[in-house]
């Protein structure tokens, strides 16, 4: 049997605050929903992904801060965790992960940690979306030397809007230097509240503009407690409270994504 196509697609901004690890843990249980299987790799030593699905820092035998720092003798598949929803899996993070950036920094082709180490998932999942910290870092190269193609949540706000210019001229120098297959997905807007001015002007700025314009997608994420409720629960909102704007609005995203 042929192995599946994957979808290898990093959830990304420089700036903190965007909704990025919402997106991850959200938009992963809408894809599960429609049938796909998927794999959340957190690459963020604030674990917040892995909070997001229910599991605890107890419940972690081994993490991608172990994978990356010795992929020769651990193995994905030993690692990745199942999560308490069907076709929804984990490659958890640890706070130690914040340390392999100075235990990598002479290590040969540490750019490639990550890739070496999910090398043998190939055909196990549809999607593999991966969290990233809100800076660059080694880590962020990792995961835009493995994956094939960026997201970039973008709250509407101006600071947020202001820091795209930079995370573009990131993916375009991974695309030349390091991985030249990365390509841009798509910019979805995030905490958009059609009550005041600032959200709406923002997302006017992002449609009209030439660069982020034809990459952002129809789907907008609406402001929503419910959101933050369910990452408080441990529980992504979809089967936290489906009827809700905010599953609503992962699901339309999810569905956008696939095509």
């Amino acid at each position: 049997m042929a192995s599946r196509k994957i979808r290898k697609i990093a959830v990304a901004n420089e700036k903190g605050g965007v909704g990025k690890t919402a997106t991850i843990v959200n938009l992963g249980a809408a894809l599960v929903l429609r049938g796909s299987n998927v794999l959340i790799v957190d690459m963020d030593p604030q674990f917040n992904a892995t909070q997001g699905v229910g599991i605890s820092l107890d419940d972690i035998p081994l993490s991608v801060y172990d994978l990356i720092q010795d992929a020769s003798s651990i193995a994905a598949k030993d690692v990745v965790l199942h999560t308490r929803w069907e076709g929804l899996d984990l490659l958890p993070s640890v706070p130690d992960l914040a340390g392999s950036e100075v235990e990598l920094v002479d290590a040969v082709g540490r750019e490639n940690r990550l890739r070496e180490g999910l090398a043998d998932l190939d055909g196990h999942y549809d999607f593999i979306l991966l969290d990233t910290p809100p800076s660059l870092s080694l880590l962020t190269v990792n995961v835009f030397a493995y994956a094939d193609e960026v997201l970039i949540p973008c709250q509407t706000h101006p600071y947020a809007f202001g820091a795209l210019n930079e995370l573009f001229d990131t993916i375009g120098a991974i695309r030349r230097g390091i991985n030249t297959h990365l390509k841009t997905t798509g910019v979805v807007a995030t905490f958009y509240d059609r009550r005041t001015r600032v959200s709406n002007h923002t997302l006017e700025r992002l449609k009209s503009d030439e660069r982020y314009g034809p990459l952002l997608f129809d789907t907008v994420i609406r402001s929503n407690t419910t959101v933050a409720e369910s990452a408080h629960e441990g529980k992504p909102v979809v089967f936290y409270r489906p009827s809700s704007f905010g599953a609503r609005d992962y699901i339309q995203l999810a569905e956008e994504l696939v095509g």
